[in-house]
């Protein structure tokens, strides 16, 4: 489902989950805004077009932010006057999070990350043991794909006892690894 509001002055067509930046409202981060000026309310080929609004039709949104775009030099000269006037700006915008469109739909809240607990060190001998039993079973479990390294590909096939030709191509070793594990 889509829409278009007016705000500002300008026009945006919003989605649910759209971030778009708008002229300066007056309210804080965090805040919940609503607007009412929808032009247009559809999805697909079923719209609703306003004359001017959609009757009652609302787009929900969260502020993400407000801040300044990038300053703008705007310079005047006059040739031969001996004038000139050199000026920055920046526009203030706000940034907003479309919620819902029609009604307000909660955000989804993201799990925190679980805190692991911290391991007891073990003395230094102990300690590159483990690594290097580390290291093995990494290379061991990683499966080769696309995102990594042509190098890394040619020493899990080594490291496999694959043949493989080492001046080929990134895709054409992972291939021939892919085959060689059939």
């Amino acid at each position: 489902m889509y829409a278009i509001i007016e705000t500002g002055g300008k026009q945006y067509r919003v989605t649910e989950g759209d971030i778009i930046s708008v002229e300066k409202l007056s309210v804080e981060a965090g805040e919940k805004v609503i607007f009412d000026k929808v032009l247009v309310m559809g999805d697909g080929s079923d719209a609703k077009v306003g004359t001017p609004y959609v009757d009652a039709a609302k787009v929900f949104g969260e502020v993400v932010e407000n801040g300044k775009a990038k300053k703008v030099i705007i310079y005047k000269y006059k040739a031969k006057k001996d004038y000139r006037k050199k000026q920055g700006h920046r526009q203030p915008y706000t940034k907003i999070e479309i919620t819902g469109i029609g009604e307000d739909k909660p955000k989804a809240v993201k799990a925190a990350p679980k805190k692991e607990e911290p391991v007891a060190e073990a003395p230094a001998d102990e300690a590159v043991k483990a690594e290097s039993k580390k290291e093995s079973a990494t290379s061991e479990s990683k499966k080769p794909s696309m995102a990594m390294k042509k190098d890394e590909l040619i020493a899990y096939a080594e490291e496999n006892g694959i043949e493989i030709n080492k001046s080929a191509k990134k895709q054409d070793i992972l291939d021939a690894i892919e085959a060689a594990e059939k």
